[in-house]
């Protein structure tokens, strides 16, 4: 049985509605995750935002009546000894998990650069340091540094260099570069898959060329991969850095922020704010100046692209 033309037009013109969703479908696609966004990013900021300038503590956040105190919460922050320990903290643990990441990262991208038998199941096998779940990274590094069953005190002790129990993550000297450690270990995989990427689309007609003029490997290096690789490691060197700064999770799984402090950062320390004071509106201003701090680099990344790319 054939349908008519006409009936066709007759159709769509009694159904504008379906000629309307027809027309707008695209956007019925992207509503779930507008919803979403909006719901469980954009709420919760606006929110946050909206606590850090009122004084909310435990009666204030159940009944309401909160006093409205403009930036005071942020001034008392900025001042306040342990608030700028804990920033200090988070640049430290950064900075030098970075370094490590990155280091160790470009340097297992270069070692894969060039297939060869097993690479890729190798490659796939260090991944899963990336793909652990943090409490579960948390726990392997807890167990390692122990100091009565941690297997580092015992292959210290078995090569001579230890001749006594250390306890890595309790004492306040040796704590931090536990937590770094095992940020950076995490942070590894991430790095050389980037930088991995990133070598593997620089044209191996370069190579050849300095080849035949007479370029060694370490010209090679530091004249060809290292500027071809600049944009990429940028980026890579961007999220590094957004991604350790907040890290929460690991360094409470390990020390809690102890001892002493001595692992106590920005994340932390708003945690701790929060969830053991009450002080939820200096804890809203403390993560509102957290957020504030990346969108800063995130921006002054972006601007830094784009002049590479104009010039």
């Amino acid at each position: 049985m054939t349908v008519s033309a006409s009936a066709v037009l007759t159709t769509r013109a009694r159904s504008p509605r379906l000629a309307w969703i027809a027309r707008h479908n695209g956007y019925l696609f992207v509503v779930p995750m507008l919803l979403y966004t909006l719901a469980l990013t954009v709420y919760p900021v606006l929110v946050n935002l909206q606590m850090s300038v009122f004084n909310v503590d435990v009666m204030t956040f159940m009944r309401g009546g909160a006093a409205f105190v403009w930036f005071d919460n942020y001034t008392k922050l900025l001042h306040d000894t342990a608030f700028q320990k804990a920033t200090l903290l988070s640049f430290v643990f950064t900075c030098v998990s970075i370094v490590l990441q990155f280091t160790f990262g470009f340097a297992l991208a270069l070692f894969f650069a060039k297939p060869f038998p097993g690479s890729g199941m190798l490659r796939a096998f260090l991944l899963l340091a990336w793909l652990l779940p943090s409490v579960v990274v948390g726990n392997i590094f807890r167990w390692m540094l122990d100091g009565d069953y941690g297997p580092l005190n015992y292959a210290l002790s078995a090569l001579g260099l230890l001749h006594d129990k250390q306890y890595w993550l309790l004492d306040p000297a040796t704590a931090l570069g536990g937590v770094i450690v095992a940020n950076a270990w995490v942070g590894i995989p991430f790095n050389m898959m980037l930088l991995l990427a990133g070598l593997q689309n620089i044209s191996p007609s370069l190579y050849e060329a300095a080849s035949i003029d007479g370029a060694g490997p370490v010209q090679r290096f530091w004249s060809i991969t290292l500027p071809q690789m600049r944009p990429v490691a940028l980026g890579v060197l961007l999220l590094s850095f957004i991604y350790t700064f907040k890290v929460f999770d690991l360094v409470y799984i390990m020390t809690k922020g102890g001892p002493v402090d001595a692992t106590n950062t920005l994340p932390i320390y708003t945690f701790k704010l929060t969830f053991d004071f009450f002080r939820f509106g200096d804890g809203a201003a403390s993560s509102t100046l957290l957020l504030i701090g990346l969108l800063i680099v995130a921006l002054g990344y972006s601007r830094l692209i784009r002049d590479e790319v104009v010039h």
